[in-house]
């Protein structure tokens, strides 16, 4: 036989191996789509037990092999289960369904004094809807701000409530942009645009601080000081961004102006040390300054630097709160001091809350869901610094 033909003979059989292939895999197809068309048409109900492989070889004409492709195609489909010794049966549809463990990312700029109370109030609704929470903190620290919030977004989460900088930059409008833009749900936590008045867009939760400051110095009026001073302090590096303080202060001045208390058209009593110069065991010069005003009453922003001031005081002599009233700003450890503190007292633990169901309720009804933009007011406690209680025994 010629070395050509007996070439074309050995090649023969693969050819018609390959297109034996091709028909079987057709085969299987077919069967596998008819099957998926009647499931989906309801000819077999769902539970209901399908042929088996052996009726339906029958029945086709087709091997077992194929018929036996044909369900496992159905089976990884998901259109149909097979029970060990009881046959293949319809499976009940695959509903897609909404995603019910949502990851949170929270910002915080550090996780000591104010913020421990936000978290938990963050973590205990989160925890409580059956979403989980990843962390990331930036320390005050503007340049790490963004690698925080990428680390945020790198983990997979599904939202995000920030609290960011905003205060101290030359375009905050800006910056907000950029927040917002990020490809997942933002929520500001004591933050928002307040100069923008209606024209700030963002998703919120902010205390009042001015409000609070302002009800301070009415609180201090009320029980008959015409004379109340501010006192603040600051970090070094956070002194031109901190939000607090700076409404804080706004707030005693509106209160200041609304109750006419200015001299000569400007507020005189206003005093503001770094906290490194509280640290330097500075109180004694700010009681100085504060004593030099005249003034029988003060708001001092916070807790710690009010405390350092009652020490201050009592050295000099002077009485609290018989000479000398004081309310605290912040409410974290005002109780601890030597002369329990009166306090402006922020809901951080409310905050946290409903920061984190403001969020929520975001993820899960997407833009039917209205804008939230949340303000709490904080409330004064009324403890022994600011004489409201010798009051009340006259």
């Amino acid at each position: 036989m010629p070395r050509n033909n007996l070439e074309a003979l050995q090649a023969e059989p693969a050819s018609s191996a390959i297109r034996d292939t091709a028909k079987q895999n057709l085969k299987f197809q077919n069967l596998s789509d008819n099957l998926r068309r009647g499931i989906l048409a309801g000819t077999w109900a769902v539970g209901t037990k399908l042929p088996t492989e052996q009726q339906l070889s029958l029945e086709t004409g087709l091997s077992l092999t194929t018929v036996r492709r044909a369900f496992e195609d159905l089976v990884d489909k998901g259109l149909v289960v097979r029970r060990q010794g009881a046959g293949s049966f319809v499976a009940a549809p695959q509903r897609s369904q909404k995603r019910s463990r949502y990851v949170i990312g929270v910002l915080l700029p550090d996780t000591q004094l104010y913020y421990p109370q936000v978290l938990q109030g963050i973590e205990e609704h989160l925890s409580a809807r059956g979403a989980s929470l990843q962390l990331s903190t930036y320390h005050y620290d503007f340049t790490r701000e963004n690698a925080s919030i990428d680390f945020l977004l790198d983990a997979g989460v599904d939202g995000l409530i920030l609290v960011p900088t905003l205060t101290g930059l030359d375009n905050p409008q800006q910056r907000v942009a950029e927040l917002m833009a990020l490809p997942v749900p933002v929520v500001l936590l004591e933050r928002s645009l307040d100069d923008l008045g209606p024209g700030d867009r963002t998703e919120h939760v902010c205390s009042d601080h001015q409000g609070g400051a302002y009800d301070a110095v009415m609180h201090l009026h009320r029980l008959g000081h015409r004379k109340i001073g501010l006192l603040t302090r600051a970090n070094e590096a956070a002194r031109s961004s901190n939000p607090t303080q700076a409404a804080v202060i706004a707030g005693y001045a509106a209160a200041v102006a609304a109750l006419g208390l200015k001299t000569d058209g400007h507020v005189t009593m206003a005093f503001s040390a770094t906290k490194p110069e509280w640290e330097a065991d500075q109180a004694e010069h700010m009681f100085e300054l504060l004593a030099g005003s005249g003034a029988t009453a003060a708001l001092v922003f916070g807790d710690r630097e009010a405390a350092l001031l009652e020490g201050a005081a009592s050295r000099r002599g002077i009485r609290v709160p018989e000479d000398l009233a004081l309310v605290s700003y912040d409410d974290e450890m005002a109780d601890l001091a030597q002369i329990p503190l009166t306090a402006v007292s922020p809901a951080k633990h409310r905050l946290g809350v409903m920061a984190a169901d403001v969020l929520l309720r975001r993820l899960t009804e997407g833009d039917a869901c209205p804008l939230y933009q949340v303000r709490l007011r904080p409330r004064i406690v009324v403890r022994d610094s600011c004489g409201a209680k010798l009051v009340r025994n006259l």
